[in-house]
């Protein structure tokens, strides 16, 4: 249409010189006509016979013809550069219309895409943080397991080993076996005398024993040395015991602490996965929306510029029309 028009628009000025000279033309031969005629109406009345003037008159209509001819064209092209005046002007009206209302949705669109790019990165950010911190939690809990399991292991092995030096001792005393405190379970025995929380009286009473057992035969029928061993056995017994209940107790609430940070850690790479992939198609979509909001601003610009040409170049050939 603009390509159109341009043509239209150069040709028109040479149209209108074309036009004026035509009309000049046009009263010229008029002129010449009557004159002719004139001088052919004295010349057949003299002569009464043909004359070479008659063809000149008759060659004379006939450019008086075409150049008549030519004006009908001439108006019509008018016409129609007047029509295209209309249209053209409403087209690109339209246009410029449509091409406003474009800019105003890819703005809105773009804000709406860059608000939603740096909502992305936000949570990028969190995500990333928060699965770091998660690691790092697992990790301790881990370590202090590791540690508590270790020294469960210890004393655990060590209350075991005292149970079973203490009913190795027991069940020698009961017997009257001799020779009793020589052996590894009558050391583990001293040992306990002194480690253990006991009593001053029992204390008494055991390092007596154990100190004139190692020279003399020992009467079975010490049922206090007996009982003072039972309540040691006992107690470590339900030391143990405890023990291995809060071993359990830490065991099962590492395992749902473990679980729980293992599934938050998962479900953080999840969503920083499926976040980079939309962070990506987001600014994908900034390009494209930025591309078409230039373009679409530059042919704006030169619509409004060519409708500024168009109305000024119509309001200019309507006037040289009417000035002829």
């Amino acid at each position: 249409a603009r390509f159109v028009l341009a043509v239209v628009g150069s040709c028109c000025p040479s149209l209108n010189e074309v036009a004026r000279s035509r009309s000049a033309a046009s009263a010229m031969l008029r002129l010449t006509l009557t004159a002719g005629a004139a001088a052919l109406v004295a010349s057949e009345s003299a002569g009464g016979m043909a004359n070479p003037i008659r063809r000149v008159v008759s060659l004379l209509e006939q450019m008086q013809a075409k150049v008549t001819q030519e004006g009908k064209q001439e108006k019509e092209l008018f016409d129609r550069y007047m029509c295209y005046c209309t249209t053209g002007a409403r087209d690109l009206s339209a246009s410029v219309s449509a091409a406003g209302a474009k800019i105003t949705q890819a703005s809105s669109e773009l804000e709406a895409a860059e608000a939603s790019k740096a909502q992305l990165e936000k949570d990028l950010a969190e995500h990333k943080s928060d699965r770091v911190e998660a690691k790092e939690a697992l990790a301790k809990a881990t370590a202090i397991r590791e540690k508590e399991a270790a020294q469960y292991a210890k004393d655990s092995s060590e209350h075991k080993t005292n149970i079973a030096a203490l009913g190795k001792a027991i069940d020698a005393i009961d017997k009257g076996m001799t020779g009793f405190l020589q052996t590894s379970a009558g050391a583990k025995l001293r040992q306990l005398t002194i480690d253990m929380d006991l009593s001053s009286a029992d204390r008494d009473i055991l390092s007596a024993f154990l100190s004139t057992g190692a020279s003399q035969q020992y009467a079975p029928a010490s049922g206090q040395i007996v009982g003072i061993l039972k309540e040691m056995k006992d107690t470590m017994e339900k030391d143990l015991a405890e023990m291995t209940s809060t071993e359990e107790a830490a065991v099962k609430d590492f395992e749902e602490l473990s679980a729980a940070k293992t599934k938050e850690v998962e479900a953080h790479g999840a969503a920083i996965e499926s976040k980079t992939e939309r962070h990506g198609q987001v600014g994908l979509e900034i390009v494209a929306l930025q591309e078409d909001l230039d373009d679409t601003s530059k042919a704006l610009s030169g619509d409004k510029e060519f409708l500024q040409d168009l109305d000024k170049n119509c309001a200019t050939k309507k006037q040289e029309w009417e000035a002829r």
